[in-house]
Order: C-alpha cells, then sequence, then structure tokens
C-alpha cells in the first residue's frame, strides 16, 4: 500500500528587490569605471608616473579580472586586472580599490598573491599555445617557460584608495616581515604604486580635462557642504572638455551619470536634486549641473523640507478637526439643539451651523 504524500509547503514569495542603480554601482564605483576601458586609460595617463603609458588606446586594454577575482572572498567586487598590449609586449595591471572607511593593512600581502596567480596562469597559457604549435610540426613538446631565454612580463600593481582616512598600510612588502635585515635575499621586494586621492586638489584634479577627472571630483565631496567650494568657479576649458561628444560617446555618458547618481546618493542629497543634476549630464549642460550643486546646502534643503512637512501636517490637522465639528454639529442639529448652544459647544461660528442646518 502506497504511503500517502504529504503536501509540500507553499514558500511564501520572496519579495523582488528593487535598486536605482546597478549592482556593480553599489558594491564599488570605480570598479565600474576601471572596467570602462577609456577611463582606465585616463587613470593610468593621468596617475601612473611612467612615461610609456600616457599613450595606450582603450583597444589595447583586455579585462581579465574574472580569472582570479573568484579566489579571493573579500572585496573581490572590488578588484580589476587587465592584460595592455604594450608594443607587442604584455604588461599586466592589478588594481585594488580600497574605499571602505578603514585602510586595508594586508593590501600588500594581497598584492604578491595577486601577482603569483597572474604570472602563474601567464605561464600556463603560454605554454599551452607554445605547446600545441610545436605539435603541430611533429617538434619535440617542450613547454615554453623552460627555454633559458625566457622572461616574466611585467606586472604593475595599483591601489587606489578614496577614504577619508590618511593611507597608513606599508606598501613595501619587504617592510610586512619580520627580521627582513637579515633574510633580505629570501624576501620576495616589491611595492605598489598607492594613488589616495587625498593627495589631490580640486584643481589637480580639474587640469586633467577629462570625465574621470569630473567622477574623481564629485568623489572628494565627503558633506554636501564642500559642494560650493568643489564646484565655484571651475575653468570654462573643463566644462568644454566634459561636454565634448567625440570624447564621452551616449554609452560612457550613462557610467558618468550613474557614477555620480551614487555619490550624490552617499552624501544624502534629496532624489529630486539628483535627477535634477543627471538630466543636465544627459543634456550635456554641464554647466548647470555644477551650478545646481555650488548652490546645494543638505542642512538648508532639510530646513526647508522640514518647514514644509510641518505645514502640510498643520494643514491635515486642521482639516480634520473642521471635519471633526461638522460632523459633531449635525449630530447636534438633528437632535433639536439651537444654533448658539451648537456652535458654543463645537466651536463652529453661527452662520456655520446655520448654513449646516440648511443642508
Amino acid at each position: 500500500m502506497e504511503k500517502e504524500k504529504k503536501p509540500r509547503k507553499q514558500r511564501s514569495p520572496r519579495k523582488a528587490k528593487t535598486t536605482t542603480l546597478p549592482h556593480k554601482l553599489k558594491d564599488n564605483i570605480f570598479k565600474t569605471v576601471f572596467d570602462e576601458p577609456r577611463l582606465f586609460a585616463e587613470f593610468l595617463e593621468n596617475f601612473i608616473p611612467i612615461d610609456i603609458l600616457k599613450n595606450i588606446s582603450p583597444d589595447d586594454i583586455d579585462d581579465i579580472s574574472e580569472r582570479y577575482t573568484p579566489l579571493f572572498s573579500d572585496n573581490k567586487d572590488s578588484d580589476t586586472v587587465k592584460r595592455i598590449n604594450l608594443n607587442g609586449e604584455n604588461l599586466f595591471v592589478i588594481g585594488i580599490c580600497e574605499h571602505e572607511s578603514e585602510v586595508n593593512y594586508k593590501s600588500s600581502f594581497k598584492m604578491l598573491i595577486y601577482i603569483a596567480y597572474v604570472l602563474d596562469d601567464h605561464i600556463k597559457e603560454n605554454d599551452k599555445k607554445y605547446y600545441d604549435e610545436m605539435d603541430k610540426f611533429g617538434s619535440t613538446k617542450l613547454k615554453l617557460s623552460t627555454h633559458i631565454d625566457f622572461e616574466y612580463p611585467p606586472v604593475l600593481p595599483i591601489v587606489f584608495y578614496d577614504g577619508a582616512e590618511k593611507w597608513t598600510s606599508e606598501i613595501y612588502f619587504a617592510n610586512k616581515t619580520k627580521m627582513s635585515e637579515v633574510f633580505a635575499r629570501y624576501i620576495p621586494k616589491f611595492e605598489y604604486e598607492l594613488i589616495s586621492l587625498n593627495d589631490y586638489s580640486r584643481d589637480d584634479l580639474v587640469r586633467y580635462n577629462n570625465a574621470l577627472s569630473l567622477i574623481m571630483l564629485i568623489d572628494k565631496v565627503r558633506r554636501s557642504e564642500d559642494m560650493g567650494v568643489m564646484f565655484k568657479d571651475l575653468p570654462d576649458n573643463y566644462v568644454e572638455a566634459i561636454l565634448d561628444e567625440e570624447k564621452i560617446p551616449p554609452p560612457l555618458l550613462k557610467i558618468i551619470s550613474d557614477c555620480i547618481k551614487l555619490l550624490l546618493t552617499r552624501v544624502k542629497v534629496p532624489k529630486a536634486e539628483i535627477e535634477a543634476v543627471t538630466e543636465k549630464i544627459y543634456a550635456r549642460k554641464v554647466n548647470e549641473m555644477f551650478q545646481i550643486l555650488d548652490g546645494y546646502s543638505v542642512t538648508e534643503t532639510r530646513k526647508i523640507a522640514k518647514k514644509e512637512a510641518e505645514k502640510e501636517a498643520e494643514k491635515k490637522f486642521v482639516k480634520k478637526a473642521y471635519a471633526n465639528k461638522v460632523k459633531s454639529a449635525k449630530y447636534f442639529i438633528s437632535i433639536g439643539l439651537s444654533n448658539s448652544q451648537i456652535a458654543k459647544g463645537t466651536g463652529l461660528t453661527k452662520d456655520e451651523v446655520e448654513d449646516l442646518r440648511k443642508q
């Protein structure tokens, strides 16, 4: 005899999450920025003091982050790995974006792990290509990495930090190792390039005259009160550069708009103000956008909003109180009280009671 099957419990449906911004942006704005080849090329040109990186084309940048970031559980959405075609040679750039309020003191060790994985992956990929190529000609199948003239590609480690506090983590890995003087020969010797937004003034960023500088300019705003200082008296050539359609096509404009939207949300700018700013961006009226931000103050806006809310609440209270008086007056009329008695009991005027009696 078959056992009677128990009915399955119906799971309550999960509420759909509502987000106004893409998931990547909510995790880390600069991961999204660095995923855009044009913005990443601008970053290398403006912030890395290596001449050979000044004229990299976005077409030379290949994002290979997905090969490595799943290996790490902390802040993996904030890190990026690029392979750059540098005059026919490979350059690997590892970017770690530190956007937390606290300094990450594991950065140099984390970078060491990344470097090892990147080089190991590069060796395996090239050995396989070389092995397959030799197999076509029936040659001895040797690994490319076993050749005496094999060299490893350069790896450029970068930490970008936009936190409010000063970056105090050690950039030299050897300095994080005990007895480094005694065992100096056996300790990996490298440092990462630290780009701290705190080290760049408003004028430093404005001089770059590009989309990335605009995003970083807004990222420097920690309080709404700072906006007036940050956007006051910007040079005309800066605004013209941001409006240039050749430099900023629609897809890039969308990224800039989303980034600015998130940054303004972070300093608690009201939604209506954010929408007004982003509309100006899409219309390429950046000068007007700056005017909005220049005169904006969260403190003042909150005061105005509070007064308006109090006025609205007062209107609702008066309207409800009057409705209750009318209801009471109609009842008193039905039981035969005089206009004077009803006016005294409800607070209505005799004329108002008379009008109710005629209805």
